[in-house]
């Protein structure tokens, strides 16, 4: 009976963790802190002093489980992100996630060689700690606290969403290098360019090949939409990596395919996701934080406070600054992007890499970056509200609606409901339904004002702050945005 009792403490534990994390995140997401982040230290106390036995299988364990649980949460956001936030910002997102990456992890790595390490643990320092977290990055933006001017938060969401990939290659390489492995930045660079090409090629195929699939799927129940989906973020991920590309960079671009179709039972897949996401994010930092052992802490406490200011303060304004000087952003927003450098548990999954590969001093590098992620998700992410006003970069768009129309099927219908957000200056603010001149096959199905719900009328009148729901065919969209303006992103 002791295991049977075991598994139960076990599971009252991890219920009880879960059902913390979902009550008190919105008072998390109030600080600009993710939520995620409190049990990165609840898994370093209930780890206890295990951690100073821990054996390569249980880093080798936490490695796999963090890798999963990167894999949903970057596929989730992958599908959260509109086609118009590529088109507006994919340039600069992209050179943030690529030498951005790896300007901040040399900057890094000098502070780290400053503070006292050695330049073999400083290089793979900067490496690890190198990429934005997206899990850190869109729990804090897409919370609802923190509002933020579009081109801003969509340049740093997707670069997030990027990023991850070179972080991945460059730790890897410092990794082999330190190992014993001896290749020229020439084959670095090779490697760089091979796996970021497979992995997007990959995600373009994945998400091509599972557009054309979900629209033929006719499953029993739609509950099983979200299970292709889930298998489907999984096969890309494993079939980029198995090929030598990027895995993650693979399950993003699928994601963000998949999430620009019109697909069957789509608000019911993205609600799935979404859970799937929270939940592989507290998993995730409750696993790795118990990789932490307390006792060891203490004697990294300088170094890793030291590199995470530096982190913070230098590294990350600077390759910010560098990267963006091409693209003429305001001095502002730039200020901004380079001090919302979020880091969440990635590092701690890419310092277990050194770790497995027995390299000389990398668990006292795991210490070191448990400093870090501490110091770069509270230190930005809890003055991002006040940072947002003091450089102007606050969004002016209308906040969310209290209710949100959707329509779920398991089939693609010939028609869509957009919403839309009446502001004081539209030109249909104070108009009646019936003065609009609607397409012949669009019609207003709900306005939504502050906490009422209100069916609509040919005598109702529109007022600013309401949104609108209208349902529509595809050719009418043109027609009905002109009349109503910007789309609200739902």
């Amino acid at each position: 009976m002791a295991e049977p009792a075991a598994t139960a403490y076990l599971l009252l534990a991890a219920g009880l963790l879960l059902l913390v994390s979902a009550v008190l995140s919105r008072a998390t997401a109030r600080l600009g802190v993710p939520v995620a982040l409190a049990f990165l230290g609840i898994g370093m106390l209930s780890g206890a002093e295990q951690a100073v036995r821990i054996s390569d299988e249980d880093y080798r364990l936490a490695f796999r489980l963090g890798t999963i649980a990167l894999v949903l949460i970057v596929f989730d956001g992958g599908l959260h992100t509109p086609v118009g936030t590529l088109k507006r910002v994919l340039a600069p997102a992209a050179l943030l996630a690529t030498a951005g990456v790896v300007v901040t992890a040399g900057i890094t790595a000098l502070g780290a060689r400053l503070a006292g390490l050695p330049w073999t643990a400083a290089l793979l320092l900067g490496a690890v700690v190198s990429s934005t977290d997206a899990a850190a990055v869109f729990s804090v933006l897409r919370a609802g606290s923190v509002r933020v001017v579009r081109r801003v938060s969509d340049l740093i969401e997707l670069e997030s969403g990027l990023n991850d990939p070179m972080a991945v290659i460059l730790t890897l390489g410092v990794t082999g290098v330190a190992a014993g492995a001896v290749r020229s930045p020439g084959e670095l660079a090779l490697d760089v360019g091979v796996q970021l090409a497979l992995g997007g090629l990959v995600g373009l195929a994945a998400g091509a090949g599972a557009r054309e699939l979900l629209a033929r799927m006719r499953p029993l129940v739609a509950g099983l939409f979200p299970v292709a989906t889930l298998s489907i973020a999984l096969l890309s991920f494993a079939l980029a990596t198995v090929l030598g590309g990027s895995g993650f960079l693979a399950a993003y671009v699928t994601g963000i395919v998949l999430g620009a179709a019109r697909l069957p039972y789509q608000s019911g897949i993205l609600h799935v996701h979404d859970a799937i996401a929270w939940f592989a994010q507290v998993a995730m930092f409750l696993v790795l934080g118990s990789l932490v052992a307390p006792s060891r802490l203490l004697g990294a406490a300088g170094v890793g406070v030291a590199v995470a200011l530096t982190l913070a303060v230098v590294a990350r304004p600077l390759a910010v600054a560098a990267c963006l000087v091409p693209f003429r952003l305001p001095a502002r927003e730039v200020a901004f992007v380079g001090w919302a450098g979020l880091r969440g548990a990635v590092p701690i999954v890419l310092a277990t890499i050194p770790v497995m590969s027995r390299v000389p001093g990398s668990e006292r590098l795991l210490d070191v970056v448990f400093f870090v992620v501490v110091v770069n998700a509270f230190l930005p992410g809890a003055t991002l509200r006040h940072v947002t006003r003091r450089l102007g970069v606050e969004s002016d768009e209308a906040p969310p609606p209290r209710a949100v129309l959707e329509i779920t099927t398991s089939q693609r219908l010939d028609r869509d409901v957009l919403a839309f957000h009446v502001s004081a200056a539209s030109a249909v603010a104070g108009a009646t339904l019936a003065e609009l001149p609607l397409p012949a096959g669009a019609l207003v199905m709900l306005i939504v004002r502050g906490a009422e719900l209100i069916a609509p009328r040919g005598a109702t009148q529109l007022l600013p702050g309401d949104h609108v729901y209208v349902l529509c065919r595809p050719e009418e969209q043109p027609e009905v945005k002109l009349m109503l303006g910007q789309l609200e992103e739902t």
